[in-house]
């Protein structure tokens, strides 16, 4: 969650995955600009004789790409188990160097919690990857250095239909270049989905995962940003999302802080089908008052349940991106599982209680506290895939791995 500068992003090299001949693809040319696929396949001409525009087309280019043996064919066994990606800074990166550690003992325990429930997979670069194996195992490390951490954001959102969203500015920390840096983020993480031949629609409108809470069931939550960000009134809104993305309801809620990332998971959290968590917010009920107005009228009979907050805003490690600490809500959600932040403090107890008594998924800790002050940590750093996409990604990695 900052600009991506040339040193940075030139100081441990992002290997691509896909052959030279086709064209990296960058954020820029998927909204809006021409794609010959006669430069991509080459001589199959009689697969591929064809021209298309990439605007919300990516998965006729996984597909053309198929075709011409640009991308192997995978093993379809599906596993039921949810698959938790995590991304580890770059090795050498200096904007993170202070936190490299805590980090990567987040990424273990995390994957500790989740072994034998779900599937977890980390996204390292070479010189981080020995690290990773010796702790979790080969199987569980694959070389694909993403240029950020926070994948929830710049991947895909809408799990039970995933949809690539425009990663937006803000989650760059904004300004001049904000865009241009999101983009290039972007772009590393849609080349991986193009070489493990992921399945997903595209979207040009603007929006990152964190501003998309769900419950696999058509309800959406979002705050307002979304809407200041493509320009939109909530009614032309919920019609652009309902044909993107299939969902029922939707329900746009303001951020608990304005200005910067806004995402609306932050204040609540499905645990359940229309269930959600939010959180207390005692020191200001006009805000929680305002809050669950929103969402009940923008999700028809959803059921809330208020959890403690001890939000903690004393340490912050960029003041553009403020802190998760205290909030229960930035919670990973799965089909069979909530896996909740827990920050070392006594509330911690009562929200576990809470969440266990607000839905009928296991409730399982995860330790957080020594990456809560980066603004996120158990949903904020995960991506998530299920069904084929899971499995498509794990037959990637275990090609690369040979």
């Amino acid at each position: 969650r900052r600009p991506v500068t040339p040193e940075v992003a030139g100081s441990s090299p992002v290997t691509r995955a896909i052959p030279d001949r086709l064209p990296p693809l960058f954020l820029r040319d998927i909204f809006g600009q021409a794609f010959d696929t006669h430069a991509v396949c080459g001589h199959r001409e009689h697969v591929c004789e064809m021209r298309f525009v990439l605007t919300g087309c990516l998965s006729l280019l996984l597909g053309a790409a198929s075709a011409c043996g640009l991308v192997e064919p995978v093993e379809e066994r599906v596993s039921e188990r949810e698959l938790i990606v995590l991304a580890a800074p770059l090795s050498r990166d200096g904007y993170y160097a202070e936190y490299a550690d805590a980090i990567f003992q987040f990424h273990i325990r995390f994957a500790q919690a989740a072994a034998g429930r779900d599937d977890v997979l980390i996204l390292t670069d070479q010189n981080n990857a020995a690290a990773y194996r010796d702790a979790l195992g080969a199987e569980q490390v694959l070389i694909a250095p993403q240029l950020d951490i926070w994948a929830r954001d710049y991947a895909f959102a809408n799990t039970v239909g995933p949809t690539l969203f425009r990663y937006t500015a803000a989650g760059q920390g904004g300004g001049r270049d904000g865009q241009g840096a999101a983009d290039d983020v972007q772009a590393v993480f849609a080349d991986l989905a193009l070489a493990a031949a992921l399945r997903f629609d595209e979207s040009e409108l603007l929006n990152d995962g964190g501003n998309w809470v769900d419950d696999f069931a058509g309800a959406v939550v979002l705050s307002r940003k979304f809407l200041a960000d493509n320009q939109l009134t909530q009614a032309q809104a919920r019609r652009r999302l309902r044909r993107a993305t299939g969902v029922s309801h939707i329900a746009f809620i303001d951020a608990d802080e304005q200005g910067g990332l806004e995402h609306a998971d932050g204040v609540v959290s499905f645990v359940d089908v229309n269930t959600l968590i939010i959180n207390s917010y005692d020191e200001d009920p006009a805000y929680s008052e305002q809050l669950r107005a929103d969402l009940e009228a923008g999700l028809p009979g959803v059921v809330i349940h208020e959890v403690v907050t001890p939000y903690d805003g004393s340490q912050i490690f960029d003041e553009r991106f403020g802190s998760a600490c205290g909030l229960y809500t930035n919670a990973l959600v799965t089909p069979d599982r909530v896996y909740l932040p827990q920050f070392g403090v006594p509330e911690d107890a009562v929200a576990l209680t809470q969440v266990q008594a607000a839905t009928r998924r296991e409730v399982v800790p995860v330790a957080s506290s020594g990456v809560c002050e980066m603004g996120g940590g158990v949903r904020c750093m995960s991506w998530q895939l299920r069904g084929e996409n899971a499995q498509r990604l794990m037959d990637y990695a275990r090609r690369q791995a040979r």
